[in-house]
């Protein structure tokens, strides 16, 4: 694993990090579900195991996005054909082993994963074992206005589709605070946006949606009454303009389900074992890369 700063195109090599570094070490793995065995995205307590177990290239990067210099996690899939990019976008919880699990993930089914660090320009202290100290992220959060979002995800967007074996367009994943975010920045609607994955993230204003472009997938818990109740004054703004929506509710499930899949008597994971290839599916539909993934050695 290694580290690259990026400036201005040019990648310059800037550490290693030690397996220690990278996979912090986790206590004892919940043996329920298949998401350690590389078919669904880790829960938050699978994350570090997840990490230390990976087979896949990945490094930190920074770019700049306008004046900021903002680094993400990416991973690198193994395949013959060009892979799709994917942003994945973290929660109320901040930069986490969790999303940087996600993007594992999300390589292991084809895919280049970008998961940045939103909050990069406020210095958020991190706890020994890489997660972001949660006092920090809640003092600061409330600072990153979503032009600012936007303009850090079109940055690592169209830097991905820059890269060696890319496609040429991007998509977005977003949880909770980010899955609001990546909704919001489907109103910003950059021609390089190809396709909207939110995961319980609450709708953008109705009269704000008519300049959406990219089709959106939207994945929701059914005890989530605050964010559900703006899924369909959104749908139906959506489909009066004739793009395209697609929501699921998952039954028994809450609010966070990807993250918390020990939750709730099994209905957490049961979400996740719906709404994950529902996600693979609308970024191989909307983007490319309907085969399955060949090992290369990217």
């Amino acid at each position: 694993m290694r580290t690259t700063q990026i400036l201005c195109g040019t990648a310059v090599l800037v550490g290693s990090l030690t397996a220690a570094t990278i996979h912090a070490s986790g206590g004892a793995q919940p043996s329920s579900g298949g998401a350690l065995q590389g078919t669904l995205p880790a829960s938050g307590a699978q994350a570090n195991a997840r990490l230390a177990a990976s087979p896949r290239q990945a490094e930190w990067v920074t770019i700049r996005a306008g004046a900021d210099s903002v680094r993400a996690w990416v991973v690198y899939p193994e395949r013959r054909e060009n892979a799709p990019v994917v942003v994945a976008v973290h929660d109320n919880r901040g930069m986490s082993n969790w999303i940087r699990a996600v993007a594992d993930q999300l390589a292991a089914d084809g895919f280049i994963a970008i998961a940045p660090d939103m909050l990069t320009m406020l210095a958020v202290p991190r706890l020994p074992d890489g997660e972001s100290d949660p006092d920090g992220v809640r003092a600061v959060i409330g600072q990153v206005d979503q032009a600012t979002r936007d303009r850090y995800i079109q940055a690592f967007g169209e830097w991905g589709t820059r890269l060696p074996g890319a496609s040429a367009r991007y998509g977005i994943v977003g949880f909770c605070w980010g899955g609001s975010t990546v909704f919001a920045h489907a109103v910003a609607a950059p021609a390089s946006l190809g396709a909207v994955v939110v995961y319980y993230g609450g709708s953008p204003p109705p009269e704000r949606l008519a300049s959406v472009r990219a089709p959106i997938l939207g994945l929701y818990g059914e005890n989530d009454a605050r964010v559900n109740r703006t899924v369909p004054p959104a749908e139906a703004a959506l489909t009066a303009a004739g793009r395209t929506f697609e929501a699921h509710t998952f039954a028994g499930a809450g609010h966070g389900f990807t993250r918390s899949q020990e939750a709730l008597d099994g209905a957490n994971l049961e979400a996740v074992r719906q709404a994950w290839p529902l996600t693979v599916a609308w970024f191989r539909r909307h983007l490319g890369g309907e085969s399955a993934s060949n090992p290369t050695g990217y």
